[in-house]
């Protein structure tokens, strides 16, 4: 059984790298298998570098930790008949590896002992993974003889720390090589200063370099000044120009307009949101529009930072800009630089259609699986301009449709998502990606899955399901493997169900059960001092969307619930599938109680709409006897609430990741949905109570 964890706990998990004793020593190798026994030798180049040695190394405590095979690290080459491991570079050997000839490319070669010969370092480094990922789901030291052949889909693939805003403990670091990914973000206010604190930048980018890993500032510099200004180019200098030159190896940096702030003199827009006067302005600001000078911000950028580090890619991600009128924003892209990255969000702003009534994706979601008719658009407008294009596609397993849990455990949602991926990689040219923001990177089935499905192979054909079915193998188990995969199946008919509205993701699905129920006082959580937004992008009372964006909330909130309730009811068919087994590892029982864990949420949203409901008929009735009956269904509605969230605290306990997020912290766990159960007792002994006793005389 999972024993009750203390906040932060989970970290213990992500610092992790190898899960001991995975082997299943009943198995035996067949024919065509190739067992590696204690003593194998894993030989490497004399000369092999530090990313080589560390994914070595990596390799021989993998089989020792996880397999129980003692190995042996040599530099050389193995001796004639040797059964053993050989690591060389293709081009040392003079092997052409053909279109796998290139950045992560390698062939592995299986028969009486392993030949791995890879493009470049990182290549060594992802076939070692690659056969611990296959040994992983074989539950043993077995490889299958034969030639395999891979190279990426996508690089880079850019994730956010899961472990904490900001912060890359080196295990953490290997976690994120083992699953496929080649780069990492740090949000950068200033050199070496991020959110967080002093963080040594250079540090960082020593220590990812040995995992194979990227680092990526992105930005919160602000740009004060514009830069046709007079001393522009001493300003940027003094920002993004000291950035590159304090730390040349950074790959690149990332700008977004609501955080990089530009001073636009496009008369079409205000310079801050709201008037002096208190008003907020007719007109948008440069963060949230497609403004034709931001040409002149990301070349002067461009330019500063290409001083000290000829190859640093600038990738300039058009997020805020969906709004604008789509001639503006094709104009804009076709008139950037051609040297430089251009980044769409792959789903956000999409209006399409439900049951009969107009809805609006708020944010990042995976209630859509395909990309939006913006990013259709600027995604056509890069193919055209020449531009190499990249999507911010949340793969890495979470989106802003659950806030605070590990990951969305509906792989055949996601699956339906990397198809898209590769309809757009295919049409538009989408060569790289970033794979979370703020919620950041955490290992999973989602993880492997997609690592998996992001890479392309010769000599392995396998659809995404029976990948899938290999994960679920490896991480719970051959018994119980097809009985999961059941229970994922109902469980991804539930993201098609969500809602993924600005009342919802800013709403109860960004903290869950601990949302605030309220009714004259509008009270909000407490967050921890030192979280970088908090409940800043929590909106404790039930929002609407505006300008027309979605139906009216009136045609939309029955059909809404009725959704949520579909969703909760596949949820719980899922749930339902995994009690019934028997002898859970400790992956499955973490799996069993996030499940119920989201159960909770949905339940929770059920609750916020039909509160608003009520709310809505307390503010509008005038009779006393209807007004009683509303009273009287709130305080039933607050009842189930209170169950609810009392029941959500057992799973939270039980998992110190639920109910954490990097840049908000805590807000989700027992300490807060605890809070808003003595919100519900006021509300219950003190706002409703003193209403019944006002209208009884």
């Amino acid at each position: 059984m999972l024993q009750k964890e203390i906040n932060y706990e989970f970290r213990k998990r992500l610092l992790t790298i190898h899960e001991p004793d995975r082997r299943d020593i009943s198995l035996k190798p067949e024919e065509n298998e190739l067992e590696l026994k204690d003593g194998v030798a894993v030989y490497i180049p004399k000369d092999a570098d530090e990313v080589i040695i560390t994914a070595a190394r990596d390799f021989v405590d993998y089989l020792l930790v996880s397999m129980n095979v003692s190995a042996i690290l040599k530099k050389g080459h193995l001796q004639a008949g040797e059964v053993a491991i050989q690591v060389t570079l293709a081009e040392a050997e003079g092997i052409d590896l053909g279109e796998y000839q290139c950045y992560r490319g390698y062939r592995v070669v299986v028969d009486n002992g392993v030949k791995i010969y890879a493009n470049d370092s990182r290549g060594v480094a992802q076939a070692l993974y690659y056969m611990e990922d296959l040994m992983n789901m074989r539950l043993a030291p077995f490889l299958k003889k034969g030639t395999v052949s891979r190279k990426p889909l996508y690089s880079p693939q850019m994730v956010h720390s899961g472990f904490g805003l900001d912060q890359y403990p080196n295990e953490h670091l290997s976690k994120i090589a083992h699953e496929g990914r080649d780069a990492i973000l740090v949000f950068t206010k200033a050199v070496n200063l991020s959110p967080i604190g002093f963080l040594d930048f250079n540090e960082l980018i020593f220590r990812a370099a040995r995992y194979g890993i990227d680092v990526y500032a992105y930005s919160y510099m602000k740009s004060s000044v514009h830069p046709c200004d007079e001393g522009a180019e001493d300003y940027y200098e003094s920002t993004y120009g000291t950035l590159f030159k304090t730390c040349p190896k950074l790959k690149g940096v990332v700008l977004v307009g609501e955080s990089v702030n530009f001073p636009s003199k496009d008369p079409r827009v205000a310079k801050e949101m709201v008037n002096d006067d208190g008003i907020p302005s007719i007109k948008q600001t440069s963060f949230y529009y497609a403004c034709p000078d931001y040409v002149d911000l990301i070349t002067m950028i461009k330019n500063v930072s290409r001083k000290y580090n000829p190859e640093a890619d600038i990738v300039f991600w058009t997020y805020n800009f969906s709004q604008t009128p789509t001639e503006d924003r094709v104009k804009l892209i076709k008139s950037l630089p051609k040297d430089i990255s251009l980044q769409v969000t792959f789903e956000k702003s999409e209006r399409y259609e439900m049951n009969g009534i107009r809805q609006y994706a708020a944010d990042y979601s995976l209630v859509l699986e395909g990309y939006s008719k913006v990013f259709a658009e600027e995604a056509q407008a890069a193919k055209e301009a020449g531009i190499r294009l990249y999507s911010m596609t949340n793969t890495a397993g979470l989106t802003w449709d659950m806030g605070t849990v590990s990951y969305e455990p509906m792989p055949y949602q996601w699956m339906k998502r990397y198809r898209r991926m590769k309809e757009a990689h295919d049409k538009w040219g989408l060569c790289g990606i970033m794979e979370c923001h703020h919620y950041g990177f955490t290992p999973s089935i989602i993880t492997k899955l997609s690592q998996w499905c992001f890479t392309e192979s010769d000599g392995e054909e396998l659809e995404m399901e029976e990948i899938l079915q290999k994960v679920l193998i490896g991480e719970y188990g051959k018994k119980h493997a097809e009985a999961v995969n059941q229970a994922l199946r109902a469980f991804s008919e539930v993201s098609p169900r969500l809602i993924p509205s600005g009342e919802d993701q800013y709403g109860a699905f960004r903290v869950g059960p601990s949302y605030p129920f309220c009714l004259s006082r509008k009270i909000n959580l407490q967050a921890m001092p030192h979280a970088m937004f908090g409940t800043s992008i929590v909106v404790p009372t039930y929002c609407t969307e505006p300008y027309g964006r979605a139906s009216l909330i009136a045609e939309r909130i029955w059909k809404e619930i009725d959704s949520l309730k579909e969703a909760k009811v596949f949820m719980n068919q899922g749930i339902a599938i995994l009690e019934q087994l028997e002898d859970k590892n400790d992956n499955l029982l973490r799996l069993e109680n996030m499940a119920k864990f989201i159960s909770c949420y949905i339940q929770t949203g059920i609750h916020a709409k039909e509160w608003h409901v009520l709310n809505s008929k307390f503010d509008c009735y005038t009779d006393h006897a209807e007004l009683g009956k509303v009273l009287d269904d709130m305080e039933k509605l607050l009842l189930a609430e209170k169950a609810n969230a009392t029941e959500a605290i057992t799973y939270v306990e039980l998992d110190s990741r639920l109910g954490w997020e990097p840049s908000m912290e805590y807000l989700g766990d027992k300490e807060h949905i605890e809070w808003k159960l003595r919100l519900i007792e006021y509300v219950l002994e003190v706002e409703l109570k003193n209403y019944k006793i006002s209208w009884s005389h």
